[in-house]
């Protein structure tokens, strides 16, 4: 049945399951990203701002070599650049919290796009469908039938059911995937600032003990 509704799809079907096929391979590209580097904030950063507090620098460290989760990257430079000032340091973490967001953000700008084309492609489909229709109508004027016009119409309407189809719920994810990587941000920015705050205090410039 499926086979059967593509190739009365006609030709134009051929990008729209190209184009469905590369935005699987987005969505699940990211999706596979994002629970990879599940990760529960408070606690890994309370374990290292204990460590921090205990002096225990190379083991605080190692803690953010551990963990997948970009946010182990941001504090990792904050606690390595632990001596500059305060406004150095949230610039350093900033731009490197940016970076790291940019990284999770990889192939989204792409799957916009593949989430716009695919219904114009379905679009484009009615169109030459139509075409085709009104094109044997022409041709056999007034011995026209409505099997001659099927497979004009059949293809209109199956390109455009095909693009919606997939253009819907691609858009969903997209946008759920778009707000876990803006939880993401909000949470690195959150315990970024509660890094700073220990790095730049008492606790966090002292030298000695430091093992």
């Amino acid at each position: 049945m499926l086979i059967t509704l593509i190739i009365k799809g006609g030709p134009v079907m051929i990008p729209i399951i190209l184009g469905s096929i590369a935005t699987l391979a987005i969505i699940l590209e990211r999706a596979w990203t994002l629970w990879k580097i599940q990760l529960n904030f408070a606690q890994f950063s309370q374990e290292v701002f204990l460590s921090l507090e205990r002096g225990l620098l190379s083991k605080a460290l190692e803690q953010c070599d551990k963990v997948r989760h970009p946010i182990g990257a941001v504090f990792k430079l904050g606690i390595m650049n632990r001596s500059r000032r305060r406004e150095e340091l949230e610039s350093l973490m900033e731009r490197e919290g940016e970076e790291q967001i940019q990284s999770l953000e990889h192939y989204l700008g792409a799957l916009l796009i593949l989430i716009g084309i695919e219904p114009m492609l379905g679009f484009l489909g009615t169109i030459t469908g139509l075409i085709r229709a009104f094109m044997q109508w022409e041709k056999l004027g007034n011995d026209i039938t409505v099997n001659a016009l099927a497979s004009g119409i059949y293809e209109a309407m199956i390109t455009t059911a095909a693009g919606l189809i997939i253009a819907f719920p691609a858009y969903v994810i997209y946008h759920l995937i778009l707000g876990k990587i803006k939880s993401h941000a909000q949470e690195m920015s959150y315990y970024g600032d509660e890094l700073i705050d220990l790095l730049t205090s008492e606790v966090g410039h002292k030298d000695g003990g430091v093992r």
